[in-house]
């Protein structure tokens, strides 16, 4: 089972709210997640509120080796948490840096 991190949609028409999320890839966006491990408010102003994460099970999830997606691996990195690159693209890289 290939485990992922992404983001869940709630909230109501033009009033998003996002749960980020550990979820097997076959589940559709917003359906059962296997762990719940914090909250974005892309709405709301105020800055500590708007964004927040268990930074603990993050960090186990990702040893574990789920993937996060782009929007919540930048999340990630910007509470500091290190995501390590997988082979794949790994080599994508070196393939365009030798291009």
């Amino acid at each position: 089972m290939a485990v992922v991190l992404r983001l869940k949609r709630l909230g109501r028409r033009n009033r998003p709210f996002y749960r980020i999320c550990v979820m097997d890839t076959h589940t559709r966006r917003d359906g059962r997640a296997i762990e719940e491990l914090g909250h974005y408010d892309p709405v709301n102003p105020d800055l500590g509120k708007h964004f927040e994460l268990n930074e603990e099970r993050t960090r186990h999830w990702i040893e574990q080796g789920a993937r996060p997606s782009e929007t919540v691996a930048s999340m990630i990195r910007e509470r500091g948490i290190e995501i390590p690159l997988s082979r794949r693209k790994r080599r994508r890289q070196k393939q365009q840096s030798s291009s």
